[in-house]
């Protein structure tokens, strides 16, 4: 694990915020409407957050050096390589709450918010932890490469559709609100007039539902989303022990997270419409998360034993981007034989 020191410079701090902001404003009003993002435009956007994120990795050069720039685009393609598998989930949970695709970038938004702001909270955490010496990156190495261990053993149930309505989020989202079980455009709360309003629709007649007057009830979008906000928190618990294997900078570690998660919305439509050509990248995840646990343990046996073995950011940065690129190619070669046929969902 690098340790190169940056602390939080005022000037790197303000310029991270800014762009940060800045494109996610550019986003938000690009795409302020309910219409579904083609694979055309999904791949414009990804290729502007990457750009936007190399632009930060520029300025990390000009003003820390390569290391420094080095540790940051090593963080960034991890973060985003490790982020298929929970883009893979969040599929799974659309497809079982019905989102049409015009609904998926805005429940999206709000899941993106909450990795901001849970992120920030688990890097702190993290970077704390680490402070308590190399047991606590020896237990980080376990956690990451039990979860290695746990996607491989669920390599064959990727087919299989979970039953979310008894997910810890669902149920607690209803013991808040009652539900009105069907979807109001974009809503995520209506009032009892609402509802009842929604009962007086041609298509909801007949419908037995008892309307609580004062009431506010949440719809499916409103469960849907707390579902990908507590499977991201879930997904954190990994992700972020990983990334901290990179550097133990909270800024290098927490911006390189940022970027890759800023970027997540626009990549899930990207990976939506490939996800049945690149059938072997989540194999390329896991070889990833083997990798990452193998470089925490080697780090925290070396604070215990000096042995005197590491690996390099430099080295790091070339082993995330071959093992993406060969889960790519893999997928190219060996397609698999599902992939010709499965064109009924998009």
């Amino acid at each position: 694990m690098e340790s190169t020191l940056i602390g939080f410079p005022i000037e790197t701090v303000i310029v991270f915020v800014v762009l940060a902001v800045a494109a996610l404003l550019i986003d938000l009003l690009a795409h302020r409407g309910d219409k579904a993002i083609s694979l055309k435009s999904a791949a414009l956007w990804s290729l502007f957050w990457v750009a936007t994120a190399l632009g930060f990795a520029a300025f990390l050069y000009v003003h820390h050096g390569k290391e420094v720039a080095s540790l940051f685009v090593t963080g960034y393609a991890l973060e985003k390589v490790l982020s298929v598998d929970n883009l893979f989930v969040m599929m799974a949970i659309f497809a079982w709450f019905k989102v049409p695709d015009g609904y998926r970038h805005r429940v999206l938004y709000w899941g993106i918010i909450g990795a901001i702001v849970f992120r920030a909270i688990f890097v702190a955490i993290g970077a704390g932890l680490l402070m308590l010496g190399p047991w606590v990156e020896m237990l980080f190495a376990v956690i990451v490469a039990w979860t290695a261990v746990m996607m491989l053993r669920a390599g064959d149930d990727d087919d299989e559709i979970e039953d979310y309505s008894d997910h810890l989020a669902n149920r607690l989202v209803r013991r808040f609100f009652p539900v009105w079980p069907k979807l109001a455009g974009n809503r995520f709360l209506l009032s009892s007039q609402e509802v009842s309003a929604e009962l007086e629709k041609p298509e909801n007649k007949g419908f037995a539902f008892t309307v609580k007057k004062g009431a506010r009830y949440a719809t499916p979008l409103l469960l849907c989303v707390a579902v990908v906000e507590l499977s991201d928190v879930m997904f954190a618990f990994d992700s972020v022990p990983a990334v901290i294997a990179v550097s133990r900078e909270p800024l290098i570690v927490y911006s390189a997270m940022m970027f890759a998660i800023l970027g997540l919305r626009t990549l899930y439509f990207v990976l939506e419409a490939l996800r049945k050509y690149l059938v072997h990248l989540e194999k390329a995840v896991i070889v990833l998360l083997f990798f990452i646990a193998f470089k925490l343990g080697l780090n925290a046996t070396d604070h215990l034993w000096h042995h005197g073995y590491g690996i390099s950011a430099t080295t790091s940065l070339y082993v995330v981007l071959g093992v993406l690129a060969l889960g790519i190619l893999a997928s190219v070669l060996f397609p698999g034989k599902e992939a010709p046929a499965d064109d009924s969902r998009g």
